[in-house]
């Protein structure tokens, strides 16, 4: 009778060691921490990640590799962070195209409702429409009358299909009865260099990465997706202001675990990284480029993801676009 209850206490003993929750080790980190990101280095995602990936390591004592994983619309990078171990060791600074893959990628193998943690929106940056400083246009009017003319054959670059880029190229289609070529890059740096070097007609770019090409003239802005003109562009006008109100184009970076990560792991990076975003020297960084300051709650950010998925549902239902 006693080796009965010892062996029954055994195996309640085994049965709570299985279903009870997992907790987060209060140590955490005690080792190095990798931030993936899904695009090539020098662009906004990229210079996100890594300011935002220095203060963490100065703030939480362990370092914070950001490791670039091109390519796929940023697929690869999340695909690898949806499938790591939810340990707060794996984490990603994701852009806004992860909202809109599902709907460009059949195999797609994550959903970023379901397969990732949100910790915060970290940032945000309007598009800039910007040309080649050599395509003789000096405004959204010239460009769309230069269009109208080349019907098909004026060039714009992105991010890749699907993304934020080539949505706003095809937004400003739709409203303007112009047809462009779309050219992809697997990244924005890769394109910007392309727009610089005159092999590309014009390109959406964030301010962030492309400000100070911008302002060197190296290549032209013509007007921003913004509700206001930016203070590093003053003189360059809102769409709204030449009569495209309808033309929006935002992108945004955020943090993201995979799904399952203790909520204790999340407070502590969220916390953190909420008060990186709002230090100085990465405020003024990144509000000099055009950029804002976000660095909204895990609650938050998880119901601009579902309101995202939901309206880009909406929107490739008028979007030619052939899955990959």
């Amino acid at each position: 009778m006693q080796r009965r209850h010892i062996a029954i206490a055994a195996i309640a003993s085994l049965t709570v060691g299985l279903t009870a929750p997992v907790y987060a080790d209060p140590t955490y980190p005690n080792k190095p921490v990798r931030i993936i990101v899904g695009y090539s280095p020098g662009g906004p995602t990229d210079t996100v990640a890594r300011l935002v990936a220095a203060k963490l390591q100065l703030k939480l004592g362990q370092p914070f590799i950001v490791e670039n994983r091109a390519g796929v619309g940023s697929n690869i990078a999340s695909e690898a962070v949806a499938a790591a171990p939810a340990d707060g060791y794996t984490l990603l600074v994701a852009a806004a195209p992860i909202t809109m893959n599902s709907f460009v990628y059949k195999n797609q193998k994550f959903n970023v409702e379901k397969n990732f943690t949100p910790i915060s929106k970290l940032s945000s940056a309007p598009g800039v429409l910007a040309v080649r400083a050599e395509l003789g246009v000096n405004s959204v009017g010239e460009l769309i009358e230069l269009a109208k003319k080349n019907g098909g054959k004026l060039s714009y670059g992105s991010t890749g299909l699907g993304g934020s880029q080539h949505m706003a190229g095809e937004l400003l289609q739709r409203l303007t009865g112009i047809q462009l070529l779309h050219v992809p890059f697997k990244g924005a740096s890769a394109a910007l260099n392309d727009l610089i070097a005159g092999h590309l007609d014009m390109a959406f770019m964030t301010a962030t990465s492309a400000m100070p090409h911008l302002q060197a003239g190296k290549i032209k802005p013509l007007a921003v997706a913004a509700p206001k003109r930016l203070a590093g562009l003053p003189k360059v006008p809102t769409f709204a202001e030449v009569g495209l109100p309808g033309m929006v184009s935002d992108s945004w970076n955020g943090l993201l675990a995979p799904a399952g990560t203790p909520p204790a792991i999340i407070k502590k990076l969220h916390e953190a990284a909420v008060a990186a975003m709002h230090m100085p020297e990465i405020k003024d960084k990144l509000e000099s480029q055009g950029a804002l300051v976000i660095a909204n709650s895990p609650e938050e950010f998880k119901a601009d993801i579902q309101q995202e998925v939901g309206e880009w549902a909406t929107q490739f239902k008028h979007i030619k676009i052939e899955m990959q």
